[in-house]
């Protein structure tokens, strides 16, 4: 016996509740960012079509209606193109969920999947240099108890990498002291990865710890109410600090600083460091080590290096001297 062919809000809910929470298991911030597409979606297919979401059927969210209400994000709303791409994104994966439900419908459904991103510009990435990094950890006032969780929270930052929610979610189970100190991370797809602490990162955080007195669930920089900052309250502190640093080191003023970009300079001071490329994918939790490119194409220190030991066009090349034996054996080292 054929099972029923399921209605659009029967479809849509076990999508959300089957295949993002039980099967994906994806974040809470992926359901957010879903949810909310599919709310303006909606919104949109009732004014377009005079039908109530409730009384919806699937074959009318064709490839036309969903680049309408793309084309009318961008107008209407303003929104970026990269925004537009996310929205995309979550269309797209309902539809290849619906492909297995609807099969009917295939036709409808490839039609959806085949309709592309649309490009847009990318800017080289925005990260501190170590002046800034210093003057960034000198703007909070660590005689309060505020600006000594907020000087913590952004040096653990800096050397680690993590992001927004890694961060603001970390509890005091996740962090490990002595030999091999680390943090431990659920990140992005629900990837587990362990950061390594560098020694005096490790003993302020320790110092951080004795004072605060967590218990294992409890959140290492919580608010004054001992709760989860939320993003817009780490954006304020940010702000504020840097605010305050660009006194002192005003090429501050100078970029557009977020709290992405702390882990944009983590990045940077690993490659400059000279680690690999796939080692920094693995320290960030990148999905794809083409991700980590960025960072290669911002690098301007790092071409002026592989540009000096070119040859330009207009000289002769030199003499091939080798590297001296003993020099050679202490660089292997």
């Amino acid at each position: 016996m054929k099972s029923p062919i399921p209605t659009f809000p029967t479809l849509l809910q076990r999508f959300f509740t089957q295949r993002l929470m039980q099967q994906k298991q994806v974040s809470a911030h992926t359901i957010s960012s879903y949810r909310d597409t599919f709310r303006l979606l909606l919104r949109f297919a009732q004014k377009r079509l005079h039908t109530p979401p409730d009384r919806l059927a699937f074959e009318k969210l064709d490839a036309p209606l969903i680049a309408a209400f793309l084309n009318e994000m961008e107008k209407a709303r303003s929104v970026t193109v990269r925004t537009r791409n996310l929205r995309l994104t979550a269309i797209r994966s309902f539809f290849r969920f619906a492909a297995y439900e609807m099969p009917t419908h295939s036709a409808q459904i490839q039609r959806v999947l085949a309709m592309p991103a649309k490009r847009f510009d990318r800017k080289l990435i925005d990260f501190l240099t170590r002046p800034e990094v210093d003057a960034l950890l000198d703007a909070p006032d660590k005689s309060t108890w505020s600006g000594r969780r907020d000087h913590v929270l952004m040096l653990t930052t800096l050397q680690t990498g993590l992001r927004l929610s890694e961060v603001t979610g970390l509890q005091r189970q996740n962090v490990t002291f002595g030999a091999g100190a680390h943090i431990e991370v659920l990140g992005k797809g629900r990837k587990q990865r362990a950061v390594p602490l560098c020694k005096s990162v490790a003993d302020v955080l320790e110092a951080w710890f004795d004072e605060l007195n967590p218990a294992q669930d409890d959140i290492v920089f919580p608010s004054i109410r001992r709760q989860r900052l939320s993003s817009d309250a780490v954006a304020r502190l940010l702000k504020k600090h840097i605010t305050i640093a660009s006194n002192a080191c005003p090429s501050l003023k100078q970029k557009n600083i977020t709290f992405h970009c702390l882990r944009h300079t983590t990045a940077m001071d690993l490659l400059h460091a000279g680690v690999e490329q796939t080692v920094i994918a693995l320290w960030l939790g990148h999905e794809s080590i083409e991700t980590t490119q960025i960072y290669l194409d911002a690098d301007l220190a790092l071409k002026e290096k592989i540009l000096a030991r070119t040859i330009p066009f207009d000289s002769k090349p030199g003499k091939y001297r080798p590297d001296n034996k003993l020099l050679t054996f202490l660089n292997q080292l």
